[in-house]
């Protein structure tokens, strides 16, 4: 596995433990502050949507895993399609299961960090 192969495989473990953890000041240092997301049923938004989205978020607790089923890089860009399995539970409430694949772009900064620039999330309840 070459050195950037390892380094995204690491952003995407890291990225899980700390949205279990709801460590979101982590989650958004792994983000490029050009970030896009995709998701079914709404326009795309970026890293301040994402930051308020995820404040809505506080208090629920998070268990999920992740598998990159494929991973490319290319000369300062790489892709993943990665199968993620989420339990979101919520302060007193019933846990909701979602299931499904993303494509993420990541993009390589000039100091050598891979950062998230760009995610279409296909989850679905389970």
């Amino acid at each position: 596995m070459s050195p950037d192969e390892n380094a995204i495989r690491t952003l995407v473990a890291v990225w899980m433990q700390a949205s279990q953890q709801g460590d979101l000041d982590t989650v958004l240092s792994l983000m490029a502050d050009d970030v896009v997301f995709m998701v079914p049923g709404r326009e795309p938004f970026g890293k301040d949507a994402f930051r308020n989205q995820a404040g809505a978020m506080q208090g629920m607790k998070m268990q999920g895993q992740s598998e990159i089923r494929e991973l490319k890089v290319l000369d300062g860009w790489a892709y993943a399609r990665n199968r993620i399995a989420l339990t979101i539970t919520p302060p007193g409430g019933e846990p909701v299961r979602r299931t499904g694949y993303t494509l993420t772009l990541f993009r390589k900064e000039a100091d050598g960090r891979w950062l998230l620039a760009r995610d279409a999330n296909l989850l679905a309840p389970a």
